[in-house]
């Protein structure tokens, strides 16, 4: 029997997920569990496994195309079907479901059929795909006035990106008239530069940013830590361990320790009540091409820190690869966010929600201090703590750095 294979909800309250990128083509043979493309959610990319068993008649959406949730995405053919069936399909479906942007109206019959594939449409109705609909509805733009030049006269999203009100759609060219001129006379002054088109998580990363900073009562506090004992710990077990320690290690267990310290901090803000946790379950900040994401390690105070270096650094791995899971971006009530390996001093972190305060570590660097009511160069290291004021208070968030200070000066105290 043919199949509409649609968009999963793979994140809860998704509402559009982003076909990163095709693992079959048309006429390829898929089974149940086949992985047959990579879907990208606010937070990871992960595999999209097929649920039916046959021939891949249709591919609905192009690579890198943002798909409501429950859209179709592919047709495929059960054993013996011709194209009949799929377009059937098609046809009970329609008008939302047609060939995406880029996407070639192609579909396959099994050997020795002779039906050719068929599309019908009614000339009076104009069709546009869900996506096209909400950026035409949030820039204002009445869709009556663009000429589709997709597959049927669908509208696409090129002829969207490529209209200019007060005159006629302008056929794709890969470029965009201005649509004012006062933006014309800031181009006719500006350097050269190429277009890159936003993905799926540098959506995510804005609105949820954007949001958590107007959204959350952010407070910084700072405090710059001593490093001295735990670089010579750090250089003495690494020379008689297989596995090697970073400074980030070691700043991680400690962040877990300080909230086993005081577990008042270790909260999160919740509607109707504060979450306090047992466990120190602490997102972890990963920089990669797509952009940052955070997994999150469960029970650091209970690791070792060698067992907590392999676990990052694996996670670090698979969150650049494209690999991590959803369930392993989720959760956890405090984050730490490094960039000391890049030469900053300091900086301030926001926010995660729902997570209630990150930890933001600079370079450790030799600087003149007063000890012991004399002058001495040693190492020190700024952090800057964010915290959500709705569920830790200024008091409560100091006690906190106190006791993370207490710990990164004293690591040993963290071994035993």
């Amino acid at each position: 029997m043919a199949t509409l294979i649609t968009m999963p909800e793979v994140a809860a309250g998704a509402t559009e997920i982003v076909l990163s990128k095709w693992h079959v083509a048309v006429g390829a043979s898929v089974n149940i569990g086949d992985i047959i493309a990579d879907i990208e959610t606010e937070k990871a990319v992960v595999d999209f496994a097929c649920d039916a068993q046959g021939t891949v008649y249709k591919i609905l959406v192009a690579d890198g195309d943002s798909v409501d949730v429950g859209a179709p995405i592919m047709i495929v053919l059960g054993a013996g079907e011709d194209g009949s069936a799929g377009d059937a399909l098609l046809g009970a479906a329609a008008p939302t479901v047609q060939v995406a942007d880029n996407v070639e109206a192609t579909a396959v019959a099994p050997v020795g059929s002779s039906s050719a594939p068929i599309e019908t449409t009614d000339e009076s109705r104009q069709f546009v795909s869900p996506i096209v609909r909400k950026l035409a509805r949030e820039r204002g733009i009445e869709l009556s006035q663009i000429t589709g030049t997709g597959p049927l006269g669908r509208v696409v999203r090129r002829d969207l990106e490529s209209f200019a009100p007060g005159s006629a759609s302008v056929a794709s060219s890969g470029t965009s008239p201005l649509s004012s001129s006062s933006e014309l006379a800031t181009q006719e002054h500006s350097s050269s530069y190429s277009t890159v088109p936003h993905t799926g998580m540098r959506r995510a990363i804005a609105r949820r940013l954007t949001e958590s900073k107007s959204t959350v009562p952010h407070f910084y506090v700072t405090a710059d830590c001593k490093v001295d004992a735990l670089l010579e710990l750090r250089a003495s077990i690494n020379q008689s361990s297989s596995v090697k320690i970073s400074v980030n290690d070691i700043v991680v267990k400690a962040v877990a320790s300080a909230l086993m310290d005081v577990p008042d901090s270790n909260v999160v803000w919740n509607a109707e009540a504060m979450h306090k946790y047992d466990s120190a379950d602490i997102a972890v900040a990963v920089t990669t091409e797509g952009g940052l994401f955070t997994p999150v390690i469960r029970g650091v105070e209970k690791r070792s820190l060698s067992n907590l270096s392999m676990e990052i650094t694996e996670m670090a791995a698979r969150a650049r690869a494209g690999k991590l899971r959803q369930e392993e971006l989720e959760g956890g009530s405090f984050a730490v966010s490094n960039l000391g390996m890049f030469g900053t001093k300091e900086f301030s972190a926001i926010l995660n929600p729902p997570q209630s305060g990150i930890l933001a570590v600079g370079a450790a660097s030799p600087r003149v201090i007063v000890e012991d009511g004399e002058i001495v160069i040693a190492n020190v290291m700024t952090v800057t703590l964010s915290a959500d004021h709705r569920a830790v208070d200024g008091a409560l968030a100091a006690q906190w750095l106190a006791a993370f200070v207490k710990r990164i000066e004293n690591p040993l105290s963290m071994l035993v």
